[in-house]
């Protein structure tokens, strides 16, 4: 890795100009370059006949994008209860709900696994609460593993998505300007990022193969990018600013 770090950011606008803003800060040079952005993926109306079918005794955001857009959509203050267990994925997450002055529950992993091994929901616990019914509340697809688990353990699980990821315009030719601007770091924040990067790069081409270094927030995207091919792989164990800044400048020591 050269001494001077060079970065690219894909994930939405709004969160890269975040990151963006912090890295300038420590004098990490960035460029933002989203790859998708969300829009509104249901509506009040919606909303409330997902309350009323389920009604919900545990309700788990995925993420501050599906904390936004269900709120958006209808307040959340107006369908969560004091007596609901409320779970956010992630500190972010957990944020975003509590800024809206609701109390969440965070595991100390950021993932699924993370979510199933809290207390809360042991099969014990949800058998305990019968009937469990749980409101997942995310973004159009993603992992079925939360629910499947959720599912084996006696839980009622219902999705509720509350945005769609909209993908931009993205071809080769921005791989090559990533390439003329000497970029030797890519932030990639899910798997779905990581394919459509890799569809459009050379991964033939020794430089975004091995020597590129890839940041990505998880041990399953890690995972998914060495079976790709990419050497150069390190993982932030978590997506939030904090986590990949001190990431990055471990990489620069």
């Amino acid at each position: 890795m050269s001494d001077e770090l060079k970065v690219i950011i894909t994930r939405p606008e709004q969160q890269g100009l975040q990151l963006k803003q912090a890295l300038a800060e420590i004098g990490i040079a960035s460029i933002c370059q989203p790859l998708f952005d969300y829009q509104l993926n249901t509506d009040a109306k919606h909303i409330h006949q997902q309350i009323e079918q389920l009604s919900p005794n545990i309700i788990i955001f995925i993420s501050v994008a599906a904390v936004e857009f269900a709120n958006k959509a209808l307040p959340l203050k107006n369908w969560i209860q004091s007596q609901q267990t409320i779970i956010a994925v992630g500190e972010t997450t957990q944020l975003a709900l509590f800024k809206l002055g609701i109390q969440a529950i965070c595991p100390k992993t950021y993932t699924s696994e993370g979510i199933l091994a809290l207390s809360q929901l042991e099969e014990s616990q949800l058998t305990h609460i019968a009937p469990a019914n749980i409101l997942i509340v995310r973004g159009d697809g993603g992992r079925e593993l939360l629910a499947e688990q959720l599912r084996l353990r006696g839980a009622n699980v219902k999705y509720l998505e509350s945005y769609q990821r909209h993908w931009l315009p993205f071809t080769s030719e921005h791989i090559d300007q990533w390439h003329q601007k000497n970029i030797n770091t890519i932030v990639i924040t899910s798997n779905d990022l990581l394919k459509r990067v890799v569809d459009l790069i050379d991964i033939t081409d020794n430089y975004w193969q091995n020597t590129c270094l890839w940041l990505v927030v998880s041990e399953r995207i890690a995972q998914s990018a060495q079976k790709m091919g990419l050497k150069n792989v390190v993982n932030s164990n978590g997506a939030n600013n904090q986590l990949i800044i001190t990431t990055l400048l471990n990489m620069e020591s």
